[in-house]
Order: C-alpha cells, then sequence, then structure tokens
C-alpha cells in the first residue's frame, strides 16, 4: 500500500510541475527561465519514477497485472522449435 501511495505522490508532483510549467509559459511570454527550469524537473521526476518501478518490480515489490484479458493457456500460440 505504501508503494501505490509513493507512486501517486510522484505523478502528482509531476502533474503538478507540468502545470506549473504551462502556467509560466503563458505569464513569461517564452522570455525567462522558468518554465524550462519546471520541465527539468518534471523529466527528471519521470526518471526516478520509472527506475523505482523497475527497481520496485526487481525487489519483488510490485508485479505487472495481467491486464482485462485473460488468454487461455490452450489458445497462446506454440514456441517453434
Amino acid at each position: 500500500m505504501v508503494i501505490k501511495i509513493l507512486i501517486i505522490v510522484f505523478l502528482l508532483i509531476i502533474l503538478y510541475s507540468l502545470g506549473s510549467a504551462l502556467i509560466f509559459l503563458v505569464k513569461d511570454h517564452g522570455e525567462g527561465d522558468r518554465t524550462v527550469k519546471r520541465l527539468s524537473w518534471r523529466i527528471g521526476l519521470s526518471l526516478v519514477l520509472f527506475l523505482f518501478l523497475w527497481f520496485a518490480y526487481q525487489m519483488g515489490w510490485i508485479e505487472p497485472n495481467s491486464g482485462p484479458v485473460r488468454v487461455p493457456v490452450s489458445a497462446q500460440p506454440a514456441e517453434p522449435e
């Protein structure tokens, strides 16, 4: 449960950074470096979140979901020999 909360917090911070970059872009009329700094933070946070997800998967803390469509074992194609 802690992992899910951490992921949601990271996503909210990334969205905040993206929104504030948009506001600074409109306010500064493309001049100044506040927009670039916010977008750089967004890229950095996204990279950290991706690496954390990979690390959590490798450690076994999270598992991928099989998705909404379940494929029966008999319907899967045979492996080439």
